[in-house]
Parts: structure tokens; sequence; C-alpha cells
């Protein structure tokens, strides 16, 4: 570092100046080397450089843990023990480094305290939730100010004691915006968003973090409505208010109403523009739509509006190319990642999976592996789905087993589901019974549905009649399950059985949901891409196709599809390309051949099914 200017060496002030400007602008390095070059200079700091100084290595802990050493040093021998500023801060730096039992024994040993002093250490209780010291050490305070009221109010928040903190709340002489937005995001934090609204309404000053944060409650509970109401009624909002309601309707799969706000968001007239957390919630809705084109085009967006392309855009892209079936891209934005970490490999894992690289999302899990980074939950879904996908059954059970041993990752009941649906496809039925029987928590219908679709791929009446009724149970609505069980007694030649059933979905006014695919195209544009779906007569484009369906079919290039039966109603030639299209994770071109003779050439980027 170049040495400081004539100015900054004449007077120990310049110097205290320059060190307290540093940590106030957030340059803690910076600052420690100032501190460091007037130390070396022989001029002495005063407490102000030595309380900066201190708050500088608070921030940098545990790293400046030495250079905190060294600056205690000085304060002690400089003779600054007894000044106020100085020890205070060196206090609420032993407080972050020792713990709440060193931090009080420096305050007994303070010749002179402030109610700074004093929060420092009730801070420091908190900090490790021991609730109940700091509530005594609260009562003692000789002192209290409205930190000193919304430290203890928050502290009971966070540990999910509203009572005691709306007793807390209550009791303040003084309330200022952070007592009341500290107890609404209390409140919000624990489901309760009736009080939350309720304090909120009562507020009588708000400012922007009081809207942000029911905004952000309304999207955790999904009431996008009342979400975007108060959006709508804020009379100044800034960029985390509209990253907040952009991530409510992407979190809540309001995919389109998240890329319209977006889309206001970046006219002028909105008076912000888009940062990182924007794209990371605007990319999170496209990878739900399955629109890798996004991709490409938010690339140069960024570069555009000049936000810097992190790790944390790229693990959302790779996401987004990921669902839409560009692996290559993904593994290009993976490779470019300067820190790979969990949520990278778990976004690749998955990746791999859903698109039939199983050898990849294995060998991946390998590297995560060896960098030493733990998965977690998401990232055993994409790894068991990677075996079942690849037909290895030992393999497969042998890393569900090591869930919770091994990596201390807890099964969940998707984990499970996984399972059944991997050792019933391979045939062994029983095993799978056994591992429902097993569950540590009821299995959901998606455990019973996988159970049930091996008993329609094995012919297995009786497993199958289980599973059905567990599946009728649970999810009385849905058709599809009735569909399955009754295909399963007529392949068995159980038509009396067949026909009950299909009796039955009559009488209840149940269908089978249909199966569709979106295929996103260039120059066509049906909606967001042409979908293929068994009603036609709900989307005629496809009866103006039909005649030349089977030039569609020779000319298709796809990737791994599966097959299954589908309902009557739908023209023989249509079934025949539903068949081809259903499931297939990625297209790269076709020719269609129409009856005027004329050729058109649609470059497919990917179909997306549901």
């Amino acid at each position: 570092m170049a040495a400081p200017s004539a100015a900054i060496r004449s007077s120990s002030s310049s110097w205290t100046l320059a060190i307290r400007s540093s940590t106030d602008a957030g340059r803690f390095r910076h600052a420690l080397s100032l501190y460091s070059l007037l130390h070396r200079s022989g001029a002495l700091p005063d407490p102000f450089a030595i309380s900066a100084a201190l708050k500088s290595c608070s921030r940098l802990l545990p790293s400046s843990a030495p250079s905190a050493a060294a600056i205690h040093s000085h304060l002690l021998k400089l003779g600054h023990a007894s000044h106020i500023y100085a020890t205070t801060s060196l206090l609420h730096l032993y407080s972050l480094l020792h713990g709440a039992a060193s931090a009080r024994k420096l305050l007994d040993e303070m010749p002179t305290k402030n109610v700074v002093s004093w929060n420092s250490v009730l801070c420091s209780y908190l900090r490790t939730g021991d609730l109940r010291s700091a509530r005594k050490f609260f009562n003692a305070m000789p002192d209290r100010d409205v930190v000193s009221w919304n430290s203890m109010l928050s502290g009971y928040a966070k540990s999910g004691d509203m009572s005691r903190a709306e007793e807390v709340f209550r009791s303040a002489p003084e309330r200022n915006s952070a007592s009341w937005n500290g107890m609404i995001s209390g409140y919000i934090e624990n489901g309760d968003m009736g009080m939350a609204r309720k304090l909120f309404d009562e507020m009588p000053v708000r400012n922007n973090v009081s809207w942000i944060s029911m905004i952000s409650g309304y999207t955790r509970s999904g009431d996008v409505g009342l979400a975007r109401k108060l959006f709508d009624g804020m009379e100044r909002r800034d960029v985390f208010s509209w990253n907040a309601m952009i991530a409510c309707y992407a979190q809540n799969g309001c995919t389109r109403d998240a890329i319209h706000l977006f889309n206001r968001m970046r006219k002028p007239d909105s008076g912000v523009w888009p940062d990182e957390m924007t794209f990371s919630s605007v990319i999170s809705a496209c990878s739900q739509l399955g629109d890798s084109r996004f991709g490409l085009w938010v690339e140069e967006y960024m570069g555009c509006v000049g936000v810097q392309f992190d790790d944390h855009l790229r693990t959302a892209l790779i996401d987004l190319y990921s669902k839409c079936g560009g692996m290559d891209k993904a593994f290009e934005l993976f490779d470019g990642l300067k820190e790979r970490d969990l949520v990278a490999y778990s976004a690749m894992i998955v990746g791999c999976a859903i698109n039939g690289r199983s050898a990849d999302a294995i060998s991946l899990f390998k590297g995560m592996s060896e960098a030493k980074i733990s998965p977690n939950e998401v990232t055993f879904l994409g790894l068991l789905t990677a075996y079942n996908h690849a037909g290895l059954v030992e393999e497969g059970y042998r890393c569900f087993a090591s869930m919770w041993p091994r990596h201390r990752v807890p099964p969940s009941v998707d984990h499970y589901a996984i399972m059944v649906d991997l050792f019933g496809r391979s045939g062994r039925l029983e095993e799978a019974y056994r591992l429902i029987r097993k569950m540590p928590m009821k299995p959901h219908a998606g455990v019973w549905g996988a159970l049930l679709l091996a008993c329609r791929l094995h012919g297995n009446v009786e497993l199958g009649e289980l599973a059905g009724r567990k599946c009728f149970e649970l999810e009385p609505g849905e058709g599809g399950y009735y569909v399955l069980l009754a295909n399963i007694y007529a392949e068995a030649g159980e038509w009396e059985q067949a026909k009950k059933l299909r009796k039955m979905m009559q009488e209840k006014g149940l269908a089978k949901t249909q199966g569709c695919s979106w295929v996103q195209a260039q120059a066509v544009d049906y909606g967001s891409g042409v979908r293929f779906d068994t009603q036609v007569s709900v989307y005629p484009k496809l009866q103006v196709l039909e005649p030349i369906l089977p030039g569609f079919q020779r000319n298709i290039l796809c990737g791994p599809a599966f097959c299954r039966g589908w309902s009557n109603g739908v023209s023989s030639t249509c079934q025949k390309l539903l068949k081809r299209v259903h499931h297939i994770h990625y297209i790269k071109k076709i020719g269609l051949a129409f009856n005027d003779h004329s050729y058109v050439i649609l470059h497919i980027h990917s179909i997306v099914a549901n």
C-alpha cells in the first residue's frame, strides 16, 4: 500500500479521520492497513482511531483476531482503557469473539460504562439464544434505550415466544419503526399473518421495510393478491419493493405476472433499475416456463444495465437451462463458476438427472464429495432420480441408506417416493411395499401412486388394489389413479371391476388429468409455443397440422421418451404424434411439409412436459 499523503502524516487526527472514513465506508481491510501504517509511522493512535480499527476487526472476524489482540494491547499501553468509545468497541468485539461471559467480565472491569456498553453484552446473550440470562441482564441494566427494548423484543420474536415479545413491545416507554417492524417480522416468521397485518395497520409511520416485510409474509403464505394490493398501495417503491413483489410471483408459480412486472420495472417511470436480486427472481420465473431463450437474453441485458454476472446469477441460469434441456449450456456456466457451492452442484445434479444424463449426475456427486461439500435433501432428490432413470437399483438403495448415517440428511417423503418407484419399476414390488410400511412419516399420494404405477407395469392386481385405495383416500379428486387401477383390472381380464371403476369416475365427475408438452419454436408462438394436448378440439391449430403429422414424425429428432395409453376422442394420427412428443426432453430441429408442398423449418429450443 502507498504511504499516506503529507497531510495524513502530519498529525494523528489526519490518520484518525482516514481510518474512521474507511470503516464507515465499509472498507474494513483498508482501515486496518491504515492503522498498521499509523503504528509504524511513529504517530500515536488516539482513542477514536483505536475504536474505528476495533470496529473493522469486528466485521472481519475470525481472520482479524490477531489484529484485534494487537490493537487491544495498544489501547492498554496508551492508557485509553477508560475511554468510553474505545472500550465499548472492544466490548463489542469480545462479545463476538469470545461470547457473553467474556463480554460481561470486560464490562464489569470497565471504569466508565454507557448504555451502548450494556447493549453490547445484552446482544451477546441474545446471539447465543440464552433468553433467560438476557432477560436477567436486561432487568438489571441501569439505563435502557430504544435499542435495548428492541433487542429484547427481537430475541423473543426469533425464539417464537410472541407473547413475551408482545409484553416487551407494550411495556417499552418509546417505540420506533424498528420496534413495529420487529413485531411484524416476528408474527410473520411464526405464521400469524393476521396479527402481522393488525400491527401493520396500527403502525403510526410505515417505512419501506414495513411494506416489504408484509409482502414477503404474504409470499410465504401464498396470498399473492394481498401482496399485490400492498405493492400497489405503496407511495414510493424502491428496488427492494419491486424485487419483493417479483419474487412473490416467481415463488408462487405466477411466472407470467413476474415477467410482466419485470417489464414494468424496466420502464423509465418506475424510477429504479433491476439489480442482481431482480434478475435472480426473473430467471427463476422463466425456468418454470421452460423458456431457454430468456437465458441468452438476460446475459446480454445484464451487461447493458451494468449488473455484475456473479456466481449467484450463474447458478440461477444453470437451473433455467437444466429445466429446458440445455445441459451443454448449463455445464458451460458451471465450469465458469468462481466457487462451486452446494446450490450449484445440486442444480447440476438435478438437471442431469431429469435430462437423462444419469452418469453425469453421479459423477458430479463424486466431485462434490471430493470438494468436501456436504449434500442436502435437494442433492439427494437429484441423485436418486438419476439412479432411478438409469435403473441402478442396488446403487440407488445404497445411496438412500447412506443419507442419514453418513450425511445426516433425513430422508423425506419424496426420497421414499423415488425409492418406491425405483423398486417398483424393476419388478421388486414386495420390497417397495415393505419400504412404504417402514416409513417414519405418513406416505403421500405420490408414494402410493408410484407403487400403483409399478403394479400396472407388472400386472400385480392385489397390491394394485391396495395402492389404489390409498390413492383414492389421499387424493379423491384425481382421476388418473382410477384409470391406472382400471387398466390393471382390464389387463388381468377382470372386466367387471374395470367397468365399476369407470362408472365410479363418471358418477364423481372425475377425469384423468391430460398430459401436455410445451414446444418453444422460433418464429412460431401460440401462447408460449405450440401446445400439444390430447384434446384437439381445445386447440384448433392442431387440426390444421393433422394432415401432415406423418411427415412430422419422420423428421423429428428427439431425445429419450416413453409412451403410454391415451384416452379416446383423439384421432389416431394425432395419438401417434402425442406418443412421440410426450415427455421428450429436448428436440433440436424438425421439418414440416404442408399440403401446398411448401416447406418451413422450425428450430425447436426445448420441450417442457408437465
